[in-house]
């Protein structure tokens, strides 16, 4: 069993997006719900929140040092260093009842980010975008609940996704000079004891981690959708795995509070909080978003 221990003494409401930022030696991460955006080094020094104008539900590293924020209607790229917000794209204006969710770059330099219904039935209208440096949006996969559990192979030439209320995992062939994508596999089908995939990473040895999250668990699958390990976490609903470190052999998993029930929350009461251990895999690293300077 892993020796868990909690990032900093702080619970999101919706905690999501965490990734790792190797120029500056910090973990970000986000909640949603409490609309802001946290950092701190892996020892938990130098923590930090800031506020968001609005609820942040992915983001990635651009090559410029801001990032790239997928907000519920639109993708913003934010300046860390003064606070503005440039808007990149605005995304579904006809669908009243979705929001973007998980979202990372690609080994394209694009941002993947795809959608959801927030509507209890989570109906299929959500679905998978392609967002270029130029603000040119493609759409790349349809007809998805909650799209989530975006994360590619070392080699860039395979994307995993995940469906949360699928809830499936799918493999797809990736080109990752254009972004194109090909044949598309089933790799696994869960419940809700395995834990219904959130969010997702890869490892060098080609195993995908999945953040279980109704079964308060981390699991990691084999490329042919094997269910190789399973670890039960401190936290009741963990939401998204994140590989760091200097050594990229860390994870961070993120994890939401807001709608725990109170005996679960009394049982993991680290739920919320962001936790780190060392899983005995090397992650890998996530790419940069190939913004303007």
């Amino acid at each position: 069993m892993p020796e868990f221990r909690r990032l900093v003494d702080s619970r999101c409401e919706l905690g999501e997006g965490p990734l790792w930022d190797d120029r500056t030696g910090l973990f970000r991460w986000l909640d949603i719900e409490g609309r802001a955006l946290h950092e701190a080094a892996p020892d938990g020094s130098r923590y930090r929140t800031r506020p968001m104008p609005d609820r942040p539900c992915s983001m990635g590293l651009c090559e410029s040092g801001r990032l790239v924020v997928a907000l519920p209607k639109r993708v913003v790229l934010f300046d860390l260093e003064t606070g503005t917000i440039e808007t990149l794209a605005d995304l579904e204006p006809d669908l009243p009842t979705t929001r973007l969710n998980d979202g990372k770059i690609g080994p394209d330099g694009a941002f993947w980010v795809g959608s959801m219904d927030e509507r209890p039935e989570r109906a299929p209208i959500g679905s998978l975008y392609r967002i270029g440096a130029d603000g040119r949006v493609d759409r790349m996969i349809a007809g998805l609940r909650v799209s989530n559990g975006l994360a590619w192979s070392a080699d860039g030439r395979t994307l995993y996704l995940a469906d949360s209320r699928g809830p499936w995992i799918d493999r797809i062939a990736f080109d990752p000079a254009t972004g194109s994508l090909g044949e598309r596999v089933r790799m696994a089908t869960l419940d809700d004891a395995t834990g219904r995939p959130d969010g997702g990473a890869t490892d060098l040895d080609g195993n995908y981690w999945s953040a279980g999250v109704t079964a308060g668990r981390l699991n990691r699958f084999d490329r042919d959708g094997r269910l190789a390990e399973s670890f039960d976490l401190p936290v009741a609903a963990p939401t998204m795995p994140c590989f760091g470190g200097p050594e990229r052999d860390l994870i961070l998993v993120t994890s939401l509070s807001a709608s725990v029930a109170p005996d679960r929350l009394a049982g993991k009461p680290w739920t919320g909080s962001p936790i780190l251990f060392s899983p005995g895999a090397i992650g890998v690293p996530v790419g940069r978003f190939a913004d303007r300077n």
